[in-house]
Protein backbone atom coordinates (compact mmCIF):
# COMPACT_ATOMS: atom_id res chain seq x y z
CA UNK A 1 0.00 0.00 0.00
CA UNK A 2 1.29 3.55 -1.27
CA UNK A 3 2.02 5.77 1.42
CA UNK A 4 1.44 9.74 0.97
CA UNK A 5 4.97 11.48 1.27
CA UNK A 6 5.24 13.55 4.59
CA UNK A 7 4.87 17.36 3.46
CA UNK A 8 8.21 19.66 3.29
CA UNK A 9 9.44 21.31 5.96
CA UNK A 10 10.90 24.34 6.12
CA UNK A 11 14.53 24.40 7.96
CA UNK A 12 15.17 26.01 10.72
CA UNK A 13 15.96 29.75 11.14
CA UNK A 14 19.98 30.71 11.75
CA UNK A 15 20.64 31.10 15.21
CA UNK A 16 23.48 33.81 14.76
CA UNK A 17 23.41 37.51 15.13
CA UNK A 18 24.15 39.26 12.28
CA UNK A 19 25.38 42.39 13.77
CA UNK A 20 27.12 40.37 16.41
CA UNK A 21 26.82 39.94 20.10
CA UNK A 22 25.87 43.13 22.21
CA UNK A 23 28.74 44.77 24.31
CA UNK A 24 27.84 43.92 28.55
CA UNK A 25 27.54 47.10 29.00
CA UNK A 26 25.64 48.91 26.11
CA UNK A 27 25.31 52.14 28.10
CA UNK A 28 28.85 53.18 28.72
CA UNK A 29 30.39 54.02 25.11
CA UNK A 30 33.93 53.54 24.08
CA UNK A 31 34.18 56.53 22.39
CA UNK A 32 37.51 58.17 21.47
CA UNK A 33 37.21 60.97 23.27
CA UNK A 34 36.50 58.50 26.90
CA UNK A 35 39.72 56.97 25.84
CA UNK A 36 41.71 59.44 25.31
CA UNK A 37 40.46 60.94 28.84
CA UNK A 38 40.92 57.28 30.29
CA UNK A 39 44.69 57.62 28.16
CA UNK A 40 45.48 61.47 29.87
CA UNK A 41 44.19 60.71 33.10
CA UNK A 42 46.56 57.31 33.51
CA UNK A 43 49.28 58.69 32.47
CA UNK A 44 48.46 61.36 34.92
CA UNK A 45 48.29 59.10 37.77
CA UNK A 46 51.51 56.86 36.81
CA UNK A 47 53.88 60.02 36.69
CA UNK A 48 51.91 61.12 40.10
CA UNK A 49 52.46 57.39 41.57
CA UNK A 50 56.45 57.85 40.52
CA UNK A 51 57.09 61.13 41.76
CA UNK A 52 55.44 60.19 45.06
CA UNK A 53 57.65 57.13 45.45
CA UNK A 54 60.89 59.12 44.67
CA UNK A 55 59.42 61.86 47.13
CA UNK A 56 58.70 59.24 50.07
CA UNK A 57 61.92 57.56 49.17
CA UNK A 58 64.27 60.73 49.55
CA UNK A 59 62.58 62.07 52.36
CA UNK A 60 62.72 58.92 54.68
CA UNK A 61 67.22 58.96 53.52
CA UNK A 62 66.80 62.54 54.74
CA UNK A 63 65.20 61.31 57.93
CA UNK A 64 67.74 58.50 58.66
CA UNK A 65 70.86 60.88 57.73
CA UNK A 66 73.34 60.44 60.77
CA UNK A 67 72.28 57.32 62.35
CA UNK A 68 69.24 56.53 63.87
CA UNK A 69 69.50 58.82 67.25
CA UNK A 70 71.07 62.33 66.45
CA UNK A 71 71.32 62.88 69.99
CA UNK A 72 71.89 61.02 73.35
CA UNK A 73 72.49 61.05 77.11
CA UNK A 74 76.02 60.57 78.67
CA UNK A 75 75.53 61.92 81.84
CA UNK A 76 74.01 64.59 84.61
CA UNK A 77 71.70 64.28 87.66
CA UNK A 78 68.06 65.08 88.35
CA UNK A 79 67.69 65.33 84.37
CA UNK A 80 63.83 65.39 83.62
CA UNK A 81 62.34 65.31 79.97
CA UNK A 82 58.57 65.53 78.93
CA UNK A 83 57.20 64.26 76.11
CA UNK A 84 53.40 64.36 74.90
CA UNK A 85 53.76 61.44 72.34
CA UNK A 86 56.09 59.45 73.39
CA UNK A 87 56.62 57.22 77.09
CA UNK A 88 60.14 58.40 78.43
CA UNK A 89 61.06 57.56 81.83
CA UNK A 90 60.49 60.34 84.38
CA UNK A 91 64.23 60.16 85.82
CA UNK A 92 67.59 59.43 84.33
CA UNK A 93 68.85 56.56 87.56
CA UNK A 94 69.36 54.84 84.49
CA UNK A 95 71.26 56.53 81.15
CA UNK A 96 71.07 53.21 78.74
CA UNK A 97 67.64 52.90 79.29
CA UNK A 98 66.87 56.73 78.93
CA UNK A 99 68.81 56.85 75.64
CA UNK A 100 67.28 53.56 74.73
CA UNK A 101 63.80 54.73 74.80
CA UNK A 102 64.76 57.93 73.32
CA UNK A 103 65.81 56.52 70.55
CA UNK A 104 62.73 54.72 70.21
CA UNK A 105 60.88 57.84 70.42
CA UNK A 106 62.58 59.49 67.85
CA UNK A 107 62.08 56.36 65.37
CA UNK A 108 58.01 56.63 66.29
CA UNK A 109 58.21 60.25 65.23
CA UNK A 110 60.28 60.02 61.66
CA UNK A 111 57.78 56.79 61.06
CA UNK A 112 55.13 58.78 61.85
CA UNK A 113 56.60 61.92 59.54
CA UNK A 114 56.35 59.24 56.75
CA UNK A 115 53.17 57.98 57.20
CA UNK A 116 51.15 61.40 57.46
CA UNK A 117 53.49 62.64 54.04
CA UNK A 118 52.37 60.03 52.72
CA UNK A 119 48.72 60.08 53.78
CA UNK A 120 48.49 63.46 52.60
CA UNK A 121 50.68 62.94 49.09
CA UNK A 122 47.75 59.99 48.21
CA UNK A 123 45.19 62.44 49.33
CA UNK A 124 46.34 65.40 46.96
CA UNK A 125 47.12 62.67 44.02
CA UNK A 126 43.58 61.17 43.97
CA UNK A 127 42.41 65.45 43.98
CA UNK A 128 44.75 65.88 41.11
CA UNK A 129 43.40 63.00 39.55
CA UNK A 130 40.07 64.04 40.08
CA UNK A 131 40.76 67.47 38.10
CA UNK A 132 43.26 65.57 35.53
CA UNK A 133 40.44 63.74 34.49
CA UNK A 134 37.73 66.47 33.89
CA UNK A 135 40.89 68.51 32.03
CA UNK A 136 41.60 65.91 29.85
CA UNK A 137 37.94 65.09 28.95
CA UNK A 138 37.81 68.66 28.32
CA UNK A 139 40.55 68.97 26.26
CA UNK A 140 39.62 65.91 24.07
CA UNK A 141 36.71 67.36 23.23
CA UNK A 142 37.97 70.28 22.11
CA UNK A 143 40.48 68.42 20.32
CA UNK A 144 38.14 66.42 18.70
CA UNK A 145 35.74 69.12 17.74
CA UNK A 146 36.44 68.99 13.97
CA UNK A 147 35.85 65.04 14.02
CA UNK A 148 32.43 65.95 15.19
CA UNK A 149 31.94 68.30 12.70
CA UNK A 150 32.89 65.49 9.73
CA UNK A 151 30.77 63.52 11.12
CA UNK A 152 27.93 65.44 11.00
CA UNK A 153 28.82 66.05 7.64
CA UNK A 154 29.17 62.51 6.68
CA UNK A 155 25.84 62.02 7.94
CA UNK A 156 24.00 65.16 5.92
CA UNK A 157 25.99 63.48 2.86
CA UNK A 158 24.45 60.18 3.52
CA UNK A 159 20.83 61.79 2.89
CA UNK A 160 22.41 62.51 -0.85
CA UNK A 161 22.78 65.92 0.10
CA UNK A 162 26.51 66.21 -1.60
CA UNK A 163 26.45 69.97 -1.42
CA UNK A 164 27.55 70.04 2.13
CA UNK A 165 31.23 70.44 3.04
CA UNK A 166 33.40 70.56 5.80
CA UNK A 167 35.40 73.84 4.77
CA UNK A 168 37.87 73.11 8.23
CA UNK A 169 39.63 76.15 9.43
CA UNK A 170 42.86 76.13 11.79
CA UNK A 171 45.95 74.78 11.83
CA UNK A 172 47.14 72.54 8.86
CA UNK A 173 47.33 69.96 11.20
CA UNK A 174 46.36 65.73 10.48
CA UNK A 175 42.58 66.88 10.82
CA UNK A 176 41.96 69.74 8.47
CA UNK A 177 44.46 67.05 6.06
CA UNK A 178 41.63 64.95 6.89
CA UNK A 179 38.46 67.09 5.98
CA UNK A 180 40.14 68.92 2.96
CA UNK A 181 40.57 65.12 1.49
CA UNK A 182 37.41 64.26 2.18
CA UNK A 183 36.14 67.59 0.81
CA UNK A 184 37.70 66.22 -2.47
CA UNK A 185 35.97 63.10 -2.10
CA UNK A 186 32.69 65.00 -2.26
CA UNK A 187 33.42 66.80 -5.13
CA UNK A 188 33.71 63.47 -7.09
CA UNK A 189 31.08 62.07 -5.66
CA UNK A 190 28.80 64.79 -6.43
CA UNK A 191 30.35 64.77 -10.22
CA UNK A 192 29.86 61.08 -10.30
CA UNK A 193 25.81 61.27 -8.89
CA UNK A 194 25.23 63.92 -11.30
CA UNK A 195 26.65 61.67 -14.04
CA UNK A 196 25.17 58.76 -13.42
CA UNK A 197 21.62 60.83 -13.17
CA UNK A 198 22.12 62.61 -16.73
CA UNK A 199 22.83 58.97 -17.55
CA UNK A 200 19.80 57.82 -16.53
CA UNK A 201 17.63 60.68 -17.90
CA UNK A 202 18.91 59.64 -21.45
CA UNK A 203 19.11 55.89 -21.01
CA UNK A 204 15.01 56.13 -20.21
CA UNK A 205 14.69 58.09 -23.46
CA UNK A 206 17.04 56.43 -25.52
CA UNK A 207 15.88 52.88 -24.44
CA UNK A 208 12.41 53.56 -24.25
CA UNK A 209 11.92 55.07 -27.81
CA UNK A 210 12.99 51.82 -29.82
CA UNK A 211 11.11 49.48 -27.58
CA UNK A 212 8.13 51.60 -27.93
CA UNK A 213 8.38 51.69 -31.48
CA UNK A 214 8.62 48.08 -32.22
CA UNK A 215 6.02 47.36 -30.08
CA UNK A 216 3.47 49.49 -32.00
CA UNK A 217 4.90 47.85 -35.81
CA UNK A 218 4.50 44.40 -34.25
CA UNK A 219 0.90 45.51 -32.57
CA UNK A 220 0.16 47.18 -36.25
CA UNK A 221 1.38 43.69 -38.20
CA UNK A 222 -0.74 41.53 -35.90
CA UNK A 223 -3.67 43.67 -36.69
CA UNK A 224 -3.85 42.77 -39.86
CA UNK A 225 -6.64 39.70 -40.72
CA UNK A 226 -4.72 38.58 -44.19
CA UNK A 227 -1.47 38.34 -42.42
CA UNK A 228 0.01 34.64 -42.37
CA UNK A 229 -0.52 32.61 -39.24
CA UNK A 230 3.09 31.87 -38.63
CA UNK A 231 3.95 35.38 -38.82
CA UNK A 232 1.10 35.78 -36.46
CA UNK A 233 2.52 33.13 -34.56
CA UNK A 234 5.83 34.67 -35.18
CA UNK A 235 4.60 38.49 -34.06
CA UNK A 236 3.20 37.05 -30.73
CA UNK A 237 6.65 35.84 -30.02
CA UNK A 238 8.57 38.71 -30.68
CA UNK A 239 5.87 41.30 -29.16
CA UNK A 240 6.13 39.26 -25.87
CA UNK A 241 9.82 39.29 -25.92
CA UNK A 242 9.60 43.13 -26.48
CA UNK A 243 7.43 42.87 -23.54
CA UNK A 244 10.29 41.48 -21.57
CA UNK A 245 12.51 43.86 -22.37
CA UNK A 246 10.66 46.32 -21.64
CA UNK A 247 10.17 45.00 -18.49
CA UNK A 248 13.98 44.61 -17.98
CA UNK A 249 14.58 48.04 -19.35
CA UNK A 250 11.78 49.62 -16.58
CA UNK A 251 13.35 47.49 -13.84
CA UNK A 252 16.66 48.55 -14.64
CA UNK A 253 15.91 52.27 -14.81
CA UNK A 254 14.05 51.98 -11.12
CA UNK A 255 16.85 50.01 -9.28
CA UNK A 256 19.04 52.84 -10.45
CA UNK A 257 16.81 55.96 -9.56
CA UNK A 258 15.53 54.01 -6.32
CA UNK A 259 19.78 54.21 -4.46
CA UNK A 260 18.88 57.26 -3.68
CA UNK A 261 17.14 58.83 -0.70
CA UNK A 262 13.62 60.40 -1.21
CA UNK A 263 14.15 64.00 -1.10
CA UNK A 264 10.73 64.75 -2.29
CA UNK A 265 8.30 62.96 0.93
CA UNK A 266 4.73 63.59 1.26
CA UNK A 267 2.42 61.49 3.11
CA UNK A 268 1.54 57.84 2.19
CA UNK A 269 -0.74 55.17 3.84
CA UNK A 270 0.76 51.62 3.88
CA UNK A 271 -2.51 50.16 3.71
CA UNK A 272 -3.81 52.44 0.49
CA UNK A 273 -0.66 51.34 -1.17
CA UNK A 274 -0.83 47.81 -0.08
CA UNK A 275 -4.36 47.59 -1.71
CA UNK A 276 -3.75 49.02 -5.12
CA UNK A 277 -1.16 46.25 -5.31
CA UNK A 278 -3.53 43.99 -4.47
CA UNK A 279 -6.25 44.94 -6.97
CA UNK A 280 -3.33 44.78 -9.52
CA UNK A 281 -2.14 41.34 -8.97
CA UNK A 282 -5.57 39.46 -7.83
CA UNK A 283 -6.53 38.56 -11.61
CA UNK A 284 -3.46 36.82 -11.96
CA UNK A 285 -3.81 35.30 -8.54
CA UNK A 286 -7.65 34.02 -9.17
CA UNK A 287 -6.05 32.47 -12.30
CA UNK A 288 -3.57 30.48 -10.20
CA UNK A 289 -5.94 29.91 -7.66
CA UNK A 290 -4.68 31.62 -5.10
CA UNK A 291 -6.20 33.72 -2.28
CA UNK A 292 -5.24 36.81 -1.38
CA UNK A 293 -6.12 37.90 2.48
CA UNK A 294 -4.65 39.49 5.56
CA UNK A 295 -5.66 42.87 7.64
CA UNK A 296 -4.02 46.42 6.65
CA UNK A 297 -4.68 49.24 9.66
CA UNK A 298 -4.14 52.47 8.96
CA UNK A 299 0.30 53.03 8.62
CA UNK A 300 1.33 56.45 7.17
CA UNK A 301 4.81 56.85 5.94
CA UNK A 302 6.75 59.83 4.25
CA UNK A 303 7.99 58.73 1.42
CA UNK A 304 7.13 58.78 -2.31
CA UNK A 305 3.52 56.76 -3.18
CA UNK A 306 4.84 55.63 -6.38
CA UNK A 307 8.17 53.86 -5.17
CA UNK A 308 6.74 52.06 -2.50
CA UNK A 309 3.39 50.94 -4.50
CA UNK A 310 6.33 49.36 -6.30
CA UNK A 311 7.31 47.53 -3.01
CA UNK A 312 4.02 46.33 -2.40
CA UNK A 313 3.33 45.02 -5.89
CA UNK A 314 7.17 43.22 -6.59
CA UNK A 315 6.50 41.24 -3.49
CA UNK A 316 2.63 40.94 -3.73
CA UNK A 317 3.76 39.44 -7.21
CA UNK A 318 6.39 37.21 -6.51
CA UNK A 319 4.56 35.58 -3.06
CA UNK A 320 1.50 34.81 -6.17
CA UNK A 321 3.58 33.25 -8.57
CA UNK A 322 6.00 31.30 -6.51
CA UNK A 323 3.09 29.69 -4.61
CA UNK A 324 2.06 25.58 -4.34
CA UNK A 325 -0.14 24.67 -7.13
CA UNK A 326 -3.51 24.17 -5.27
CA UNK A 327 -4.69 25.97 -2.20
CA UNK A 328 -2.49 28.25 -1.78
CA UNK A 329 -2.61 31.84 -0.14
CA UNK A 330 -0.83 34.94 0.30
CA UNK A 331 -0.90 37.12 3.20
CA UNK A 332 -0.70 40.77 3.49
CA UNK A 333 -1.07 42.66 6.63
CA UNK A 334 0.34 46.17 7.12
CA UNK A 335 0.57 47.60 10.40
CA UNK A 336 2.32 50.30 13.10
CA UNK A 337 4.22 48.83 15.30
CA UNK A 338 7.16 50.39 17.99
CA UNK A 339 6.81 53.71 15.81
CA UNK A 340 7.71 52.20 12.55
CA UNK A 341 5.34 50.80 9.75
CA UNK A 342 5.74 47.50 8.76
CA UNK A 343 4.52 45.80 5.31
CA UNK A 344 4.08 41.86 5.99
CA UNK A 345 3.96 39.81 2.53
CA UNK A 346 3.50 36.06 3.46
CA UNK A 347 2.79 33.13 1.09
CA UNK A 348 2.58 29.27 1.00
CA UNK A 349 4.91 27.67 -1.79
CA UNK A 350 8.36 25.87 -1.99
CA UNK A 351 10.38 25.35 0.95
CA UNK A 352 13.37 28.16 1.11
CA UNK A 353 16.41 27.08 2.61
CA UNK A 354 17.97 29.95 5.09
CA UNK A 355 21.17 29.80 3.06
CA UNK A 356 19.51 31.14 -0.20
CA UNK A 357 17.44 34.41 1.51
CA UNK A 358 20.61 36.97 0.83
CA UNK A 359 20.62 35.05 -2.66
CA UNK A 360 17.19 36.23 -3.54
CA UNK A 361 17.93 39.96 -3.50
CA UNK A 362 20.44 39.49 -6.25
CA UNK A 363 19.75 41.51 -9.43
CA UNK A 364 18.47 38.73 -12.07
CA UNK A 365 18.84 35.88 -9.18
CA UNK A 366 15.79 33.20 -8.81
CA UNK A 367 15.39 30.43 -6.23
CA UNK A 368 17.36 27.39 -7.50
CA UNK A 369 17.09 28.70 -11.14
CA UNK A 370 19.52 30.13 -13.88
CA UNK A 371 19.96 33.71 -14.14
CA UNK A 372 18.22 34.14 -17.07
CA UNK A 373 15.11 32.13 -18.99
CA UNK A 374 11.97 31.99 -16.14
CA UNK A 375 8.89 33.62 -17.49
CA UNK A 376 8.09 34.79 -13.91
CA UNK A 377 9.54 38.10 -14.21
CA UNK A 378 12.97 39.54 -14.67
CA UNK A 379 14.73 39.13 -11.46
CA UNK A 380 14.56 42.19 -10.42
CA UNK A 381 11.83 42.29 -8.03
CA UNK A 382 13.47 42.29 -4.65
CA UNK A 383 16.53 43.94 -5.72
CA UNK A 384 14.12 46.85 -6.11
CA UNK A 385 12.22 46.44 -3.02
CA UNK A 386 15.42 46.66 -1.23
CA UNK A 387 16.58 49.18 -3.27
CA UNK A 388 13.42 51.31 -2.31
CA UNK A 389 13.29 50.50 1.28
CA UNK A 390 16.41 51.71 1.52
CA UNK A 391 15.69 54.96 -0.05
CA UNK A 392 13.20 55.37 2.48
CA UNK A 393 15.52 54.88 5.37
CA UNK A 394 13.79 51.35 6.22
CA UNK A 395 14.97 47.68 5.59
CA UNK A 396 13.31 44.58 3.95
CA UNK A 397 13.96 41.37 6.07
CA UNK A 398 12.96 37.94 4.35
CA UNK A 399 12.05 34.57 6.61
CA UNK A 400 11.86 31.04 5.51
CA UNK A 401 7.94 29.96 6.75
CA UNK A 402 7.49 26.57 8.24
CA UNK A 403 5.76 24.60 6.08
CA UNK A 404 7.03 26.30 3.06
CA UNK A 405 6.88 29.79 1.15
CA UNK A 406 8.52 32.87 2.66
CA UNK A 407 7.64 35.89 5.11
CA UNK A 408 8.38 39.22 3.69
CA UNK A 409 8.84 42.54 6.52
CA UNK A 410 9.01 45.81 5.41
CA UNK A 411 9.91 48.46 7.91
CA UNK A 412 9.58 52.14 7.51
CA UNK A 413 9.94 55.04 9.81
CA UNK A 414 6.82 56.95 10.68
Amino acid sequence: MATTPAPPTAPPKPTWAPRGAEPPFPWVRPTIRIRLTLLYGGMFMIAGILLLSIIYLLAASALHTGGNQPFKLVGGQNVTVQSGSCQLPTTSGNIAEFNEAIGTCIAQQRQHALDDLLTRSLMALVGLSVIAFAFGYAMAGRVLSPLGRITRTARRVAGTDLTRRIELDGPDDELKELADTFDDMLDRLERAFTAQQRFVANASHELRTPLAINRTLLEVHLSDPGAPMELHQLGKTLLATNERSEQLVEGLLLLARSENEIVDRKPVDLAEVASRAIDQARGEAQAKGVEIRGERALAVVQGNGVLLERIALNLVQNAVRYNVPQNGWVSVTTELKEGQAVLVVSNTGPVVPAYEIDNLFEPFRRLRTERTGSDKGVGLGLSIARSVARAHGGRIIAEPREGGGLVMRVTLPV
